[in-house]
């Protein structure tokens, strides 16, 4: 009975949560942190036997929360859905979760996760990817899903990398024109706009 309740509590939870996101409300509370001891702190919170690999952290502009909810709901759905391992890459400012399961379903590759469809009976209800690609972008970062070349799924976050103002650019000027943008704009070309998918 306990179970059950817990169940359904989390349930609710995860659809209020995804109504605030369909709503378009979030607030983001964005600050400086090193990604690495983020992705860290989410394996070992997750209670799973999750290997971390840090390859190149980079310092990125978010909202810590809101990524610990998006790391979080990956590492959960490759242990539920996948089979292990189970990995966690971190290489500049994309963080990667990687399974050795039977990969993500070919309506999820071509429409994105859908709430309330799953492949296996009993195994969720579909919220968590929805979640997780919902504050994506409330955060200003791209979540793409993929298979691996060597089987499992792949799923790929990119944050917005965090450059210092007062860095200089290329021609030595202090400040240049550089701020927030994502490790796919090096040369700043996009400006400052935060990519989602």
């Amino acid at each position: 009975m306990r179970d059950r309740v817990q169940a359904m509590r989390a349930l609710t939870e995860d659809l209020l949560e995804i109504s605030r996101l369909d709503a378009r409300t979030e607030q983001v509370d964005l600050a400086v942190h090193d990604l690495a001891p983020i992705a860290e702190r989410v394996v070992r919170a997750s209670g799973t036997d999750t290997e971390v690999r840090v390859s190149g952290a980079a310092r990125v502009e978010t909202d810590r929360r809101r990524l610990e909810r998006v790391l979080g709901n990956l590492v959960a759905n490759a242990h539920r859905h996948g089979a292990p391992p189970v990995v966690l890459g971190v290489d500049g400012a994309v963080v990667t979760v990687t399974d050795h399961g039977p990969g993500f379903p070919a309506y999820l590759l071509d429409g994105g996760p859908q709430r309330f469809r799953t492949d296996g009976a009993g195994k969720g209800h579909g919220l968590g990817l929805t979640i997780a690609l919902g504050q994506a972008q409330v955060i200003g970062a791209r979540l793409d899903f993929g298979n691996a070349p060597d089987g499992g799924a792949l799923a790929r976050l990119t944050l917005p990398e965090y450059v210092r103002l007062d860095d200089a650019d290329s021609d030595g000027n202090p400040g240049g024109d550089r701020g927030r943008r994502g490790s796919d704009d090096p040369d700043g070309s996009t400006g400052n706009t935060p990519h989602a998918s």
